[in-house]
């Protein structure tokens, strides 16, 4: 549900936030937890990812992307907010005392039963089981792309994606850009669809509330001074974007130019994500 506010000052006229199903006054725990230290996008103190800084201050909490624990039945303690991350996470309780925190999928609340298993099992938010044993068309999220590494994509709020097929030791999942890609069938991946869903709704209202998160300001090339700052500073008559064509900062050009290194993994893209987007053009 997305909340709006009176209008009291500018920043909190077009602030929209979202109110999320979590459980209220539970602290994080603490043996899951860890500080954020360093400097953030730096790299031997020099910039290396631009526009980044530390932001306000808060804990990472570690989360279970592998499943590993297998066939150990886990009671959801809690449903807990993650500063770090969209989607909510969960706190389960493991049947031999272990805790950990999982991704929440819509629809799991605190008292219900979640497993890891090779084997099938039931279809329930939250039940992790491999690929070759999930039925076609099962919305999935934090799937592995190489057996037993944890999962690596379709992590982020209301995001799930769907088995279209299953050829030999492979299954093809179509992922949220509209890519639909190879993975191994023995790879595990989680039941439901990723929390917070309407998180992409949201609007932070003035850019204050982006500092607190660790967003440094941006500026257009073009409104640059000095032509030595950037390809597309100076006279906007002469240096536009259009004029030959866009560039990063580096010189390098920044549109319709491919940046896709690994070939090695081709094979397993059966639909590319570009060429999905322009057949729902």
């Amino acid at each position: 549900m997305i909340k709006t506010y009176r209008p009291t000052s500018a920043g909190m006229r077009t602030r929209k936030t979202l109110v999320k199903g979590v459980d209220k006054n539970v602290q994080p725990e603490r043996s899951l937890t860890s500080h954020l230290k360093g400097a953030v996008g730096r790299s031997g103190g020099s910039v290396s990812t631009r526009h980044k800084e530390v932001g306000a201050k808060k804990l990472y909490r570690t989360i279970d992307f592998k499943r590993d624990k297998k066939d150990i039945p886990a009671i959801v303690a809690s449903i807990q907010d993650d500063p770090n991350r969209g989607p909510n996470i969960a706190l389960l309780n493991y049947a031999d005392g272990e805790k950990r925190y999982i991704l929440a999928p819509e629809g799991l609340k605190a008292g219900d039963t979640v497993i890891s298993s090779s084997k099938t099992l039931e279809y329930v938010p939250g039940n992790a089981m491999p690929l070759e044993n999930i039925p076609l068309g099962m919305p999935i999220h934090n799937i592995e792309l190489n057996p037993g590494a944890g999962g690596a994509i379709v992590r982020g709020a209301g995001g799930s994606s769907q088995i279209l097929a299953k050829e030999g030791k492979y299954v093809n999942v179509k992922l949220p850009s509209g890519e639909v890609k190879k993975v191994l069938g023995s790879c595990l991946a989680t039941i439901g669809v990723l929390s917070n869903m309407d998180l992409r709704n949201t609007s932070l209202g003035k850019a204050g509330r982006n500092r607190h998160k660790g967003v440094r300001p941006t500026v257009r090339g073009v409104a640059m001074p000095d032509p030595g700052k950037h390809p597309h500073a100076g006279s906007y008559k002469k240096n536009g974007v259009g004029m030959p064509s866009a560039k990063t900062p580096w010189g390098k050009k920044a549109k319709g130019v491919k940046t896709r290194s690994r070939k090695h993994t081709d094979y397993t893209i059966v639909t590319s994500r570009h060429n999905a987007k322009k057949r729902n053009k």
